[in-house]
């Protein structure tokens, strides 16, 4: 069984983790199924449960993230596109608007977004601040301060991001999110899983 696992928890057995409490999940069998967690304090059980028994609590077995290897490729793929024209509706292989250059990249490595930048920023998962970009998430904007998601790249790290910008550039390119344009129109970002 992958140690990569999301365990999500009613919010009313929140607090009893506050005491210095142990959480011990055992996995009985090899599909996951009879999955029990245990919470326990220095002086008793505090909580024993059987997932299964309870259609609130669930582990999902098949949450990972993104690989190194395929970060590498999906960067690989970006910036050999740079110079690449912006062309509306367009997600390649040599035309690009910006969600369709982001959606291309990750396609031509086996990894699914959706077509259009905001529904690419409603993917599953946590907003990242700008403190917590790593290579490879998806960044979005709203480049026309309308308080909607109107833009998307891949950042890069450094405070880079790669994106196919309909601006000056008017292509594929790298921008600075942090002390660049783009720095008062970054939102979030959002880190894919497979």
């Amino acid at each position: 069984m992958s140690i990569k696992k999301l365990l999500l928890l009613p919010f009313v057995t929140l607090p009893l983790l506050a005491k210095e409490c142990v959480v011990t999940i055992n996995l009985d069998a090899s599909d996951g199924s009879n999955t029990i967690i245990n919470i326990k304090n220095k002086k008793h059980c505090i909580l024993n449960l059987n997932i299964d028994e309870f259609s609130n609590v669930r582990v999902d077995k098949n949450v990972s993230f993104i690989s190194k290897d395929q970060i590498s490729n999906i960067l690989t793929l970006a910036k050999s596109k740079i110079g690449s024209k912006y062309e509306s509706t367009k997600a390649g292989p040599n035309t690009f608007d910006c969600s369709g250059f982001v959606y291309y990249t990750f396609k031509e490595n086996n990894i699914t977004l959706p077509r259009t930048s905001l529904n690419q920023s409603k993917i599953e998962g946590k907003k990242l601040s700008k403190e917590e970009l790593q290579i490879g998430d998806l960044v979005f904007f709203d480049t026309s301060k309308k308080n909607r998601v109107n833009h998307s790249g891949i950042y890069i790290g450094n405070g880079e991001f790669i994106h196919s910008s309909s601006g000056k550039a008017y292509g594929v390119t790298i921008s600075n999110l942090i002390t660049g344009w783009y720095k008062d129109k970054f939102l979030w970002g959002k880190r894919r899983t497979k």
